[in-house]
């Protein structure tokens, strides 16, 4: 990384009445995974929002269980969080792409998703 490339942090955002969000994560990578589930934890504390959290066995489940989720409660928005390393098969490639088209479809449908996959 270059030393002189500079990067643009939105501002928190606020809220005039608290949010609810449903948070998803994929813990197969625990300690990756309890590490972004903290911040975001932290992140809708600070913008004095609400939570309710599940757990999927893996990344590719996360869309789906966003998806069932909007059908039979409602949510203000969501939060995917999960970790894929790269190993020596095709299977990355194959979870990033089918996970990451999944989440985009369900955001071009009108839900609001932040994506920490």
């Amino acid at each position: 990384m270059a030393q002189s490339e500079q990067h643009y942090t939105l501002a928190q955002p606020s809220f005039e009445q608290p949010v609810k969000l449903l948070i998803v994560v994929a813990p197969y990578y625990k300690d990756i995974a309890d590490n972004l589930l903290q911040g975001a934890t932290q992140q809708i504390a600070d913008v004095g929002g609400t939570f309710e959290m599940a757990e999927v066995p893996g990344a590719l489940e996360i869309p789906t269980a966003i998806g069932i989720a909007e059908r039979l409660q409602k949510f203000d928005g969501y939060v995917a969080l999960g970790c894929v390393i790269r190993g020596e098969t095709t299977h990355y490639e194959t979870v990033c792409n089918d996970s990451s088209r999944a989440i985009t479809l369900l955001g071009l449908q009108g839900l609001c998703i932040g994506n920490g996959i």
